[in-house]
């Protein structure tokens, strides 16, 4: 086969599908900016108490088993950044060795007319500057969608210089770059108690408690602003296997098609939308309980656990965590938005009309797509890779769902854009052409599963494997448009905020009925966690049911083989 494949990018995604394309065969060059593989887990985004969404088990890979964290038994296994970190590393060192070109960052990505070099992609190292062309026939996405810091123009270095702020302004996504200079800027409260050194943090997502978690363990003044905090799930003890890594949560949220008689009754029927959403109901609130969230408090202000996908998952309880530290009194909330710098230049002004004086400030505001400024105009429009509004109005009866009758108000379906992306992998207007994917920018919990099995798909793409695909762009473009109106319906107005380098599907807690599809389409078995009538939903998910993938695609291509000759 012997064919030159760029994976751009080295966060999970990238290096599970290099992995992938190599065992079947693909030369393989992975390109990165960074200086070390992982992506949101490389060297110089990960820092010393970190902790992720996920549990040990869920976010690694199966070629390579990962060790269990030392405090295992007391945390369920909660994952640090520092474990991910290392997971990635040796990895990419056990099986990716001299496969990744670093300092490397992609400056434009073109379609040529040559037959067997159809992509350019013009790259300029980090280091010394310089630029070159590399040429591939086939390439593969997997930059992320939390790689390009978004902010606000009235909180930009222009904004703050423009009233002489003098103080650090950081975005969440190099905030442990910039530790070293942030913890000196900022000295601890104990150095001047009646006067301390202020660190304001705007935003109420994971990014910004972790940062706001992470100063106040340092023992700094932190205060966190934020208009409305994550949903979360918490508990008091660590919840068993068969609840938290199985189906159940999947059942409990209804999907774009509805394959079994536990899911139709749970979602088309009033008895099984009621026993659902006082379910996501109970969860809230045994979540507030086991964190000790008082009525009053600001973070009870949160987005649903149901409807929107601003969720963390916050494990049992910590001394050392957010919710914890709030309530010893060690971080501030405010209720509301920052508006700007105050003209004095000396902190930040609030829409209430208060200022807050601040020494530094943390940006967790979010990220645009990665992917802008990659394409040249001409090739992502022929790709068909950009957003784009419904191109028809919303059908009537589609998904008409008793748990999806009273969603929360939410912007005109006009104005929430989606892309036409086939299985949120291929760019529909592309399909026949088997030369670019996209790996990563699915929006789901359980993000190594996923991208192995994406990964899979896309060599069965790539080969022309697929035994259930598109015939047509037409048909392609129209099951993509059929993605976007159910995200809409699914997830009022969370388009608007998840940028389209991850949300070419929102899957979230769904995941496992998405990879069925997945395994259904390159012909392997899915519902591979197995159970009766009575137990799949319970049975637990492990990385193992598909380490055996490529032999099973490899006896189905012989297979079809024999049976042609």
């Amino acid at each position: 086969m012997a064919s030159n494949v760029g994976v751009i990018g080295s966060g999970a995604a990238g290096l599970i599908t290099a992995h992938v394309l190599r065992q079947d065969g693909f030369n393989v060059q992975i390109i990165s900016r960074d200086q070390t593989p992982g992506g949101v887990w490389s060297e110089k985004r990960v820092y010393k108490g970190l902790t992720i969404n996920n549990v040990h088990g869920e976010f690694q890979f199966s070629p390579m088993a990962m060790p269990p964290p030392a405090d295992s038994s007391k945390t369920g296994g909660r994952l640090q950044g520092e474990d991910m970190r290392d997971y990635m590393q040796t990895f990419s060192e056990r099986f990716l060795k001299n496969a990744i070109r670093y300092n490397t960052e992609v400056l434009q990505i073109e379609r040529t007319d040559d037959e067997f070099s159809p992509w350019s992609v013009t790259v300029r190292n980090t280091m010394t500057l310089s630029q070159e062309v590399l040429k591939f026939s086939r390439l593969v996405l997997c930059t992320g969608g939390c790689e390009t810091p978004k902010i606000p123009s009235y909180l930009s270095q222009a904004a703050a210089d423009n009233v002489g702020f003098k103080g650090l302004i950081i975005h969440s996504r190099n905030f442990a770059a910039s530790l070293d200079d942030l913890l000196t800027a900022v000295q601890p409260i104990s150095i001047k108690p009646d006067n301390p050194h202020h660190v304001v943090v705007v935003g109420g997502g994971k990014s910004a408690q972790d940062a706001a978690s992470f100063l106040a363990n340092q023992g700094r003044k932190v205060t966190v602003v934020f208009h409305k905090a994550n949903g979360f799930l918490a508990v008091s003890t660590p919840l068993p296997d068969f609840i938290r890594k199985s189906r159940f949560l999947s059942v409990m949220g209804p999907t774009i098609d509805l394959n079994t008689r536990l899911e139709r009754f749970l979602h088309n029927t009033w008895l099984g939308s009621k026993f659902v959403h006082s379910f996501w109901r109970f969860l809230q609130n045994r979540s507030y309980k086991a964190f000790e969230v008082p009525p009053n408090s600001p973070l009870r202000r949160t987005h649903s656990l149901f409807w929107s996908v601003h969720t963390s998952d916050e494990g049992a309880k910590r001394d050392d965590s957010f919710y914890s530290l709030v309530n010893a009194g060690q971080i501030e909330l405010i209720s509301g938005k920052v508006t700007g710098y105050t003209p004095d230049g000396t902190g930040v002004a609030l829409n209430n009309g208060s200022t807050l004086h601040a020494d530094a400030i943390i940006l967790a505001t979010g990220y645009s797509s990665s992917w802008e400024g990659l394409f040249d105009q001409k090739t992502a429009e022929d790709l068909g890779i950009t957003r784009h509004p419904p191109r028809k109005a919303p059908i009537a009866d589609e998904w008409n769902y008793a748990s999806l009758a009273d969603p929360p108000p939410a912007h005109p379906q006009q104005e929430q854009w989606a892309a036409s992306i086939y299985r949120g992998i291929v760019p529909a207007k592309n399909v026949l052409q088997k030369n670019f994917a996209i790996n990563g920018a699915v929006f789901t919990t359980n993000n190594g599963y996923a991208y192995e099995v994406t990964a899979h798909w896309i060599s069965a793409y790539f080969q022309g494997e697929l035994q259930r695909a598109p015939s047509s762009p037409e048909e392609a473009i129209e099951e993509g448009d059929r993605t976007g109106r159910w995200m809409r319906k699914r997830f009022p107005d969370q388009l608007l905020w998840i940028n389209e380098s991850y949300s070419t599907g929102i899957e979230f807690f769904s995941w496992p009925q998405y990879i069925d599809k997945l395994l259904q389409d390159i012909g392997c078995r899915s519902l591979r966690s197995g159970g009766n009538w009575l137990t799949w939903p319970f049975k637990v998910i492990d990385l193992q049911e598909i380490a055996d993938l490529k032999e099973e695609r490899d006896s189905l291509r012989e297979a079809r083989l024999k049976a042609s000759d």
